[in-house]
């Protein structure tokens, strides 16, 4: 399973105001405020870390399928390469890309093969950005994995999950999609070899 999101940065810096009064209580343990207030760029690390939490977010919901609002209780800290993310018994483990246009997470339960790629959008209509990501992940999905594009469809579960039809078949490939701004990013995993990888790790 994995998750992801992406944060323009230029949207960013636009639309929200970090700064106002009560936002970082609002979304960010006190641990976390500390990593904004000791960054050499308060800015960056507010969305690295919002990102982060919204990637451990999506990935918590494939497999506890839910609906509910509370970035606080996903609790980031660091070690050597990666964030952790912890909320009640779930951990997982986030890399993150930051570019001079835009923040990338990636969350994973394990170190799995994963296929993802970054786009830029050049349209703000949500409508279409979705769109045209969907279209891209069914030909990344059919080039890796030698299905016929044709053959694929995403269809969002009750809880806005997407996941992957083969005709009127789920299979067993997990996908997350997110777009901010004018750029989108998608994550591919097959989990098959994600499950094979988690099994080692126990025994």
């Amino acid at each position: 399973m994995i998750g992801n999101d992406i944060v323009d940065l230029k949207e960013a810096k636009l639309k929200s105001n970090w700064q106002r009064p009560r936002f970082l209580e609002k979304l960010f343990t006190q641990k976390e405020q500390q990593f904004i207030h000791n960054s050499d760029n308060a800015f960056l690390m507010v969305w690295r870390l919002w990102s982060i939490k919204e990637a451990a977010y999506k990935l918590y919901t494939q497999l506890n399928p839910s609906r509910f609002y509370n970035p606080k209780q996903f609790e980031c800290d660091m070690n050597s390469l990666d964030y952790i993310v912890r909320y009640k018994d779930f951990q997982c483990f986030v890399k993150t890309k930051i570019s001079t246009q835009y923040i990338l997470s990636e969350a994973r339960l394990v170190s799995c093969e994963m296929i993802s790629d970054c786009i830029e959008i050049p349209n703000n209509s949500s409508k279409i950005q979705s769109s045209i990501m969907i279209s891209y992940v069914l030909n990344a999905i059919s080039n890796v994995f030698s299905i016929t594009k044709e053959q694929l469809k995403i269809v969002k579960s009750e809880f806005g999950i997407p996941q992957i039809y083969q005709h009127s078949k789920k299979i067993n490939i997990s996908i997350s999609i997110s777009h901010h701004g004018n750029y989108g990013a998608y994550a591919i995993c097959d989990l098959v070899s994600s499950s094979a990888v988690e099994r080692s790790l126990k025994y």
